[in-house]
């Protein structure tokens, strides 16, 4: 029989309640023990929602409290030094640590997965990095499905992707660490041996990359090193086509291997004449990163041939990688434009899918299910919300003057310098400032009724009095307004564009315990009014310095967004960016100075395969030039990207052509800033001095040791002085003297640079 198998699912809760848990312990409220229960809550409910939807194989250790990649450091007991961990098993302290840092120790760097809005915590090797069994984790998860009467499948980190995403601390190459790595594998899968499992999935999402030679010679001493023993392995690959990987990927001695039919599509045909003849393949038909309903008949056509192929013994149905990027449930969804929620599927309706595809092919008639498939294709397709004559009648009339400044930097910068007139190591933030628990509940109240639109614009206007005042006295240069009136920094200007619709409870984890509601995108975008220039013009009226009005850019809107998957992206994000457009000319107009557009998605959207890169950054770099290019010489125009590395595409990031670009580099010791120095990047830089997603208060000294590191290999004329990202997750009681040290360290560098 075909089975219905899935690769992960979302570890929050329907309702957060992981989220709430962890945070919870982070600030006191609940202890370890309560921690823990929630945690087993959690799975059990997730375990049993995939047993009861049909699921044949459950995967167990997807759940993480912070972050899958840290779970591997902590099982791995790769724990870098500076937390002086004792050694035996890493406890909920030293966990938490790694990942956020705590008073006197720094955190371990976070950057994306793969071409995804999830961060995962970054390993850290050196020559004498040592492996061992440091948790019971794994285990004790397996222990408790099984007592749930379950057939689970452990999910591991394969150990090439899990060495190959980590970083050298000493220069060493990581893969030189497989052979004892090797030896810790062994020993995990013989633990679970033991336990009476039957299959481990073991996910390489690096055969979707362009991998080097000694990482395909890792991989074959991997995978001979741990197949055909006691427990069968499922070699999992998701993201994109195997492609020049295909053959190594056949030839890995796993018993099962999983490729993605989603952004992999048009691969089975190939991998089908040549599958070995012993091995299962599990055919990722279900996207597990988008919420549109499968087009069943589709899917079946593409099963159908690999069954008639393989039989339908080495055929498994599947999600195309964990569903983990995607929400949990679309019945939680109650007010949801009834035709828009018709054509969408959450996780656990995507379980619903893979079942009824595994069904069909197994001979039972469920021919209902198609008939409603096919109805939603066609009424999707036909439906006229999704097209706008407007809008396709002015991307036909693009002109390619829209795509650039009047001037080139050179040029423009001494006008911007007279208009502005700001010091040497000029201070600014982000964007956001914290919201806080009387923001929250203003904006729930006044989304209620219960508060009416004077009684919220009262509210939000007193913040915006409160975080100008406060940034003035501790001296800031570049003022900002604090955006108490967003909810997040995509969905705030969804909601406002035709084109987007929103979920209740569509929450997809970001990063730790950090949850965004993805808007999603159904139709042809347009900016039906102007959405931020009441708020940056009344901050604006409040003080004499400049105010940066703050914008979401159209890559990142795009990326951060469920998109439309009937056009190219490309169409769609030149449709936001000629949107936003509209919002750059008229927040100059109204006599907004400096303008920053954010593109922190940038890096993440780069295809998997460099053969790709040159056509899609092209049409992204054009989109934020499309957005940007309306303005005067003497308007200064910034954007921020965070937690991204820009070597392989800093020619793109310069031909951005923004006057001053913001980047993380605090947890990488100004690493990141490597690109810029190396290419030369000849306009300004504000290389971020304070890590936000840490509880630390970074002292003086700390941030100007960082500075001059900056200064030495930039001019310090192009230096800004910034946090790493924005502030909105912090607590007043960590930024305001975190905030107060930056400004008196860019005091400091004045003084030193006189």
């Amino acid at each position: 029989m075909v089975l219905a198998t899935n690769l992960g699912f979302p570890r929050m809760g329907a309702k957060r309640e992981l989220k709430f848990a962890v945070e919870g312990f982070w600030k006191g409220d609940i202890t370890e023990a309560e921690l823990v229960q929630t945690g087993a809550d959690i799975r059990r409910t997730n375990w049993l929602m995939q047993r009861d939807a049909g699921i044949d194989h459950v995967p167990v250790n997807d759940f993480a409290f912070y972050d899958q990649m840290l779970d591997m450091t902590s099982l791995l007991g790769a724990v870098p030094p500076r937390y002086n961990w004792a050694g035996s098993n890493v406890d909920m302290h030293t966990y938490f640590a790694m990942a956020r840092g705590n008073a006197t120790t720094q955190a371990m760097e976070m950057t994306k997965w793969f071409d995804t809005n999830y961060h995962y915590i970054v390993p850290e090797f050196s020559a004498d990095t040592k492996f061992a069994i440091s948790t019971t984790k794994i285990f004790d998860e397996v222990a408790e499905a099984k007592a749930l009467g379950l057939n689970p499948r452990p999910v591991l980190i394969g150990p090439v992707t899990y060495l190959s995403l980590g970083k050298s601390k000493d220069g060493t190459d990581p893969l030189l660490l497989l052979p004892k790595l090797l030896s810790v594998y062994r020993q995990i899968l013989m633990t679970l041996v033991g336990q009476g499992v039957e299959w481990v999935q073991m996910d390489e999402p690096i055969l979707a990359l362009d991998i080097t030679q000694a990482q395909a010679e890792a991989l074959k001493s991997a995978y001979t090193t741990l197949c055909g023993y006691d427990v069968k392995i499922c070699l999992a690959t998701y993201f994109e086509k195997l492609s020049a990987n295909e053959d190594l990927a056949l030839s890995l001695p796993s018993e099962a291997l999983h490729i993605d039919l989603r952004r992999g599509a048009g691969q089975l045909n190939g991998i089908l004449a040549k599958f070995p003849d012993t091995k299962i393949l599990s055919l990722g038909l279900i996207d597990g990163r988008n919420i549109w309903k499968n087009n069943l008949r589709l899917s079946l056509e593409q099963a159908e041939s690999a069954v008639d192929a393989l039989g339908s013994d080495r055929v498994w149905l599947a999600p195309s990688c964990s569903l983990l990027h995607s929400p949990i449930d679309l019945n939680l969804e109650t007010r949801m434009d009834a035709q828009l929620k018709s054509w969408m599927a959450f996780s656990k309706q995507k379980l619903d899918e893979i079942v009824t595809l595994a069904s069909i092919l197994n001979g039972n008639d469920v021919g209902a299910a198609l008939t409603e498939s096919d109805a939603v294709a066609k009424d999707r397709s036909t439906s006229l919300r999704i097209h706008d004559s407007a809008v396709k009648s002015r991307m036909a009339t693009l002109t390619l003057d829209m795509f650039a400044r009047a001037s080139p930097f050179i040029n423009r910068r001494p006008v911007q310098q007279a208009s502005l007139g700001l010091p040497l190591f000029p201070t600014t933030t982000i964007g956001s400032f914290p919201q806080t628990k009387t923001i929250r509940e203003a904006r729930a109240a006044f989304k209620k009724g219960t508060l009416d639109v004077n009684g919220y614009d009262a509210a939000m206007k007193q913040e915006i009095r409160d975080v100008v005042k406060f940034q003035e006295e501790i001296g800031l240069d570049v003022l900002v307004h604090g955006e108490a009136e967003r909810n997040d920094m995509v969905e705030y200007f969804g909601e406002q564009l035709k084109g987007f619709t929103f979920s209740q409870n569509g929450w997809v984890q970001s990063y730790g315990s950090r949850c965004v509601k993805p808007p999603i995108i159904f139709g042809d975008v347009s900016r039906p009014t102007p959405m931020t220039v009441t708020w940056s013009s009344y901050a604006q009226s409040l003080t004499p310095r400049p105010m940066k009005g703050m914008l979401t850019g159209p890559i990142t809107m795009l990326f951060w967004s469920f998109v439309r998957d009937d056009q190219p992206r490309s169409e769609t994000c030149k449709q936001i960016a000629l949107a936003l457009r509209d919002e750059v000319s008229d927040l100059e107009a109204a006599g907004i100075k400096i303008i920053q557009i954010d593109e922190p998605a940038i890096r993440e959207g780069l295809p998997l395969h460099r053969a790709d890169w040159n056509a899609y950054l092209k049409w992204a770099v054009d989109s934020f030039r499309l957005s940007s290019s309306s303005v005067r010489d003497e308007t200064q125009i910034h954007t921020h990207m965070c937690y991204s590395e820009f070597n392989d595409i800093i020619g793109s990031i310069a031909a951005l052509d923004a006057d001053s670009i913001s980047i993380e580099t605090s947890r990488s010791q100004m690493e990141l800033l490597e690109a810029f120095i190396e290419f030369q990047y000849p306009n300004e830089i504000g290389p971020g001095v304070y890590d936000i997603h840490s509880p630390r208060i970074p002292s003086v000294d700390e941030m100007v040791m960082l500075l001059e590191k900056a200064a030495i290999v930039l001019d310090p004329a192009q230096i800004w002085v910034n946090p790493d990202c924005g502030l909105k997750t912090r607590a007043w009681a960590e930024v305001k003297p975190a905030l107060t040290n930056m400004v008196e360290a860019a005091k400091v560098m004045r003084r030193m640079f006189a």
